[in-house]
Formats: structure tokens, C-alpha cells, sequence
């Protein structure tokens, strides 16, 4: 009898989680759906997804980049026009730096070349930077077209209208640090969202451009 009611009174332990995480992952799968479900993309009229307005900043890059080409042009004129072949010491008590003559073909020209591609790259890097800086994502009416507005070297906008399944997002919204990648159709390189700029309306971003498409090669 005592045997029978200590049986009786035993705690039941059973293990839930295998039906209890099946339910769950059924219900967390349900109300994503059913928040993705609820955003409608098909806007009634133009909506701005992202602005980022740093207009200071491009322009104060873009100037410094002019600079550095005119300097780095200015040097590269000069070290092809004013550089003359002129005998140098080659004794052994000589310097070693005081050894090579700078008006020698094989530097002048070494001089030249560098200058002026080290001028040309910081303004190409500066310009494709501003270009490819976005500062309003906006989505068009009806939901099917995104138009996106980058900065341009000479400190007025670029921009141009594509539709939705050409525009694929490198990176989720919410990992993102501090730029978020955007790869255009047909386009080499990749368009920056940088994080400090607003989102204005997240949702519609993340269900529209925010989306991750894979294209056929």
C-alpha cells in the first residue's frame, strides 16, 4: 500500500522540448510571415526609404582631391621639364643618396609616371567614392521601381530609376556596422549606404531593397 502511494505521488517528468520547440519554430515562422505579410509595398505614392545628407563632407573631400591632383600634376611637370642630367660624386666617401642623379632618363621618367598616377588615383578613388555614396533611396509608386540618388564631384545629384529585381542587398539591415553594401545590375561596383544615415521607413526597406536576390550568370 505504501509502495503503491509513493508510486501514485511521484512527479511525471517528461521531456517537452521535442514537440514544445516544434510548435514553437511553427508559431515564430508563422508571425514573420505574417509581419512580412502585412507590409504592403505596393505605395500609393514616392517614399523615402534611406537619406543620408553629408553634403559638407563630399564637398570638403572633393575640393582636397582637386588639390592634391594639381599638386601632384604640378610635380610630375616639373620633374619631367626641370629635372637635368648633371654629373654626380661617385666616390666611395660620398653619400649614397647624393650618388643618384635625378635628371637621369631612367628616374626622371620613374618621377613622372608616379606623380602623375598618384595624382590621377586620389582623384578617380575620391570621385567613384562620391558617386557611389547614396544619398535618398527612394521607392516609386506602385512598389516596382526604386530610384536611387548618389553625391557627384561637382556637388550637385546623380541619380537614375531601376526596378526592384535589379537592386540586391549585400548584408541584413540590423548585422550591418557601418556601410551597408547595395549590388545594382549591370553596374561593377557596389553602391555605400552608410549606418549613420536614417532609415525612414525600415520595414518597407527590408521588404523591398533590403532583400537579397541572386542572379543567373
Amino acid at each position: 500500500m505504501l509502495g503503491l502511494l509513493r508510486f501514485s505521488c511521484k512527479p511525471v517528468i517528461f521531456n517537452p522540448f521535442n514537440k514544445f520547440n516544434i510548435l514553437n519554430k511553427n508559431v515564430v515562422n508563422r508571425c514573420l510571415c505574417q509581419k512580412q505579410l502585412d507590409v504592403n509595398t505596393n505605395v500609393t505614392k514616392d517614399v523615402i526609404l534611406y537619406k543620408y545628407k553629408n553634403d559638407t563632407f563630399f564637398k570638403v573631400v572633393n575640393i582636397f582631391a582637386l588639390c592634391q591632383f594639381g599638386f601632384w600634376t604640378y610635380l610630375s611637370t616639373f620633374a619631367y621639364t626641370k629635372l637635368r642630367d648633371a654629373p654626380v660624386d661617385s666616390s666611395k666617401e660620398t653619400k649614397w643618396w647624393r650618388k643618384i642623379n635625378l635628371g637621369e632618363n631612367k628616374y626622371r621618367n620613374a618621377l613622372t609616371i608616379i606623380s602623375f598616377l598618384i595624382g590621377w588615383g586620389i582623384l578617380t578613388v575620391t570621385w567613384m567614392y562620391s558617386l557611389r555614396s547614396v544619398k535618398y533611396l527612394i521607392l516609386r509608386k506602385g512598389g516596382k521601381e526604386v530610384t536611387i540618388v548618389t553625391y557627384s564631384p561637382t556637388g550637385s545629384n546623380r541619380m537614375f530609376t531601376l526596378g526592384l529585381q535589379n537592386v540586391s542587398c549585400k548584408e541584413s539591415r540590423t548585422t550591418a556596422k557601418s556601410q551597408l553594401p547595395i549590388k545594382v545590375k549591370g553596374h561593377y561596383l557596389h553602391y555605400i549606404l552608410d549606418m549613420r544615415g536614417e532609415f525612414t521607413n525600415p520595414s518597407l526597406f527590408d521588404n523591398t531593397t533590403g532583400l537579397r536576390r541572386n542572379w543567373a550568370i
